[in-house]
């Protein structure tokens, strides 16, 4: 199941007693987290139980989530790092009892919801534990996403706080922000608390406001001086300043860039040349 229609299916309530969130994308496990902890019916703190699969044995996860809730008629038990899900499981003081969750994973009770986090790019798809939770419980896929993605992704985050992106600031978001979703979506909120309720962002209020990316403010700023655009690469050199970078390794970096072009030059020149006495 992919990370919309799990969302969608927690927003209207349709809670599963069992999710796998799988994948690198924190962003998207963050989230649905946090809704199926709004969605689980009079859950607040005292049932809310967090556990690290890298200190606690995953036999104590599921005896709490086996015991009846106090004060509440639900509760949620969410355990980070199960690294018995890995191919190569790193080396804990203990061991996993998995037939323990087996076990449960056929007949969980339906007072309590499970979320195992696998924060990881693989799972072992020949273990018998990964098959049986592939098939017998939620999966999520919480993957990060491509990079043709992100225009997507401004377009959802942008409908979402009621805001319109002008066509420019487009590729001004897309460059500062890369595929980090969190970073995309606080900058977002950024320029929304700016322009207000169903503002425009305009490319120079996209420029102004997005905190600037170190690799494409280096890029930006050779650039700048190809161009021969000192008010530009001036601007640029401020921000890398802020950034903490070392006015040196913009030296080094412009240094790199130019040797890049002339060797492309030479080369296309030799070919010319070669052309010619043909």
């Amino acid at each position: 199941m992919d990370y919309f229609t799990a969302l969608k299916e927690i927003k209207q309530k349709k809670i599963q007693p069992i999710y796998l969130l799988y994948g690198t994308e924190s962003y998207f496990i963050q989230n649905i987290v946090q809704h199926i902890k709004k969605g689980v019916a009079q859950t607040d703190d005292q049932n809310v139980s967090l556990y690290d699969l890298e200190e606690i044995p995953i036999e104590e996860v599921i005896t709490d989530a086996e015991t009846y809730p106090f004060f509440s008629e639900r509760k949620l038990v969410i355990a980070d790092h199960p690294v018995f899900l890995k191919a190569q499981p790193d080396k804990l003081a203990f061991e996993h009892n998995v037939e323990t969750l087996e076990t449960y994973i056929k007949q969980p009770v339906d007072y309590s919801t499970l979320i195992l986090i696998a924060p990881y790019e693989k799972l072992d798809e020949r273990k018998k534990i990964v098959k049986q939770l592939k098939k017998e419980v939620t999966f999520v896929e919480c993957n990060a996403i491509k990079e043709y993605e992100i225009t997507k992704w401004i377009e959802h985050l942008s409908k979402n706080l009621n805001i319109h992106i002008e066509t420019d600031a487009y590729a001004v978001i897309e460059r500062e922000s890369s595929t980090n979703l969190f970073l995309l979506q606080n900058e977002m909120e950024k320029m929304a608390l700016y322009v207000g309720e169903n503002g425009v962002v305009t490319e120079q209020i996209a420029e102004t406001l997005i905190s600037k990316n170190l690799n494409s403010s280096a890029i930006r700023l050779v650039d700048a001086v190809i161009e021969q655009d000192l008010k530009k690469a001036l601007s640029i050199y401020h921000d890398l300043i802020k950034m903490k970078e070392e006015p040196i390794a913009f030296i080094g970096l412009l240094a790199f860039q130019f040797r890049m072009l002339l060797r492309v030059k030479l080369l296309k020149n030799k070919g010319y040349g070669q052309q010619q006495l043909q």
